[in-house]
């Protein structure tokens, strides 16, 4: 069977207040182009599907659609909750994907045979599916447990519980003649992550062995890493990545998807197809003459500048280069050495002092600023 593994696709993303919505309508034209192109048997989602937990009215169409158009190329689709995704939300779209045909598992629920999905391919080959949504620490461990146990012991009793509910959803896995899948919304340790990642659900006590999933899987589709990249573990372990770059921490990721191409007797192979539809995202740096050389790349940009803060600054960057959504000061500019060494005196300065003490503390020498900052501070106390 061939399979088709994406995940993170944050459709309803704003970066630095840019919408992204119509590269997410090219990005997942794409994905659904490389579907056809393939004729994946499976198409897995595997979680963070949105953004949010109360995503737009147009980021429900445009991720309904694209579910819609992966279901119509032929192939079964299967999509999972993810940390950004609203779990019973999704759950409530269940009645539209079943009657779609489409696989639809947010949250994690009481019955554990609702997360065991089974199928067989055009070809006659048998697979099953287990789907674990994201699964969050205080969910998955009691309070009282959380109140008895230290940091350390929280964070393996997570890894513990997370290996159970694998393991009892993958009971059917010794089957034979049959294709044995997983898909699940987690860090596993040892993977890199790809730059974007909420931090809280990425920290060590998210993070569980790879050996938490059973050596009988032919393959596991993860989602929650943005960077698509292989981990060791007892059997073919995968983050697909995200099919665009979410924020400039992940300017390096190549967004792409995973085709699978396995049987029962045999191994997974693993192929990344890229996908290109997004605008980059590159970050530059230089004084304001050498930015004025550089030829802006076909790309949304951070701009880190080699200057001294100064009123119209930003303005001066953003008419160079109309796609910078930051600039900032280059932080290697500002890290120099005498860069903060004058400390102001509070007792008996005025605030019209103690502000100009923190401009000269950072090289800010526009008199512009310290004459705005009086008229504000005039209005303020009036």
């Amino acid at each position: 069977m061939k399979i088709l593994h994406t995940s993170d696709w944050h459709v309803g993303k704003v970066l630095k207040g840019q919408s992204r919505a119509e590269e997410h309508k090219a990005v997942l034209a794409g994905v659904i182009d490389i579907a056809r192109a393939e004729q994946p048997d499976l198409v897995i989602v595997a979680g963070d599907l949105y953004d949010t937990a109360a995503p737009t009215s147009e980021a429900t169409r445009l991720v309904t659609r694209a579910l819609t158009a992966l279901r119509r190329t032929g192939a079964d689709v299967v999509a999972i909750g993810g940390n950004h995704d609203n779990g019973p939300a999704l759950d409530a779209l269940r009645p539209w994907a079943e009657a779609a045909g489409i696989t639809l598992r947010g949250g994690v629920r009481e019955n554990p045979a609702e997360h065991v999905i089974d199928g067989t391919t055009a070809g006659g080959e048998r697979w099953q599916l287990a789907a674990l949504p994201f699964l969050s620490q205080r969910y998955a461990i009691r309070a009282l447990e959380m109140y008895e146990l230290t940091a350390a012991e929280a964070n393996q009793t997570y890894a513990d519980h997370l290996g159970r509910v694998l393991g009892r959803l993958t009971e059917g896995f010794a089957e034979p003649d049959r294709v044995h899948l997983v898909t699940a919304h987690l860090t596993v340790t040892g993977a890199a992550a790809g730059g974007g990642e909420r931090d809280a659900h990425t920290v060590l006590g998210y993070a569980v062995p790879a050996t938490v999933f059973p050596a009988t899987a032919h393959y596991v589709a993860l989602g929650h890493l943005h960077r698509a990249q292989q981990v060791a573990g007892p059997c073919p372990v995968r983050y697909s990545g995200s099919p665009l770059a979410v924020d400039f921490g992940e300017q390096e990721n190549v967004p792409s998807v995973t085709v699978v191409e396995v049987t029962a007797s045999t191994a997974a192979r693993v192929r990344e197809v890229p996908v290109t539809a997004a605008s980059a995202l590159r970050t530059v740096r230089g004084t304001l003459a050498q930015l004025a050389e550089i030829e802006a790349p076909d790309a949304w940009l951070r701009v880190f500048v080699r200057e001294q803060p100064r009123a119209g600054l930003r303005e001066e960057i953003q008419e160079l280069l109309p796609r910078a959504l930051e600039i900032r000061i280059d932080p290697e500019l500002l890290a120099a050495p005498g860069s903060g060494a004058r400390i102001a005196q509070r007792s008996g300065r005025s605030p019209r002092e103690l502000f100009g003490d923190y401009l000269d503390s950072r090289g800010h020498a526009d008199e512009g600023v310290r004459d705005l900052f009086d008229e504000l501070f005039e209005e303020v106390e009036h």
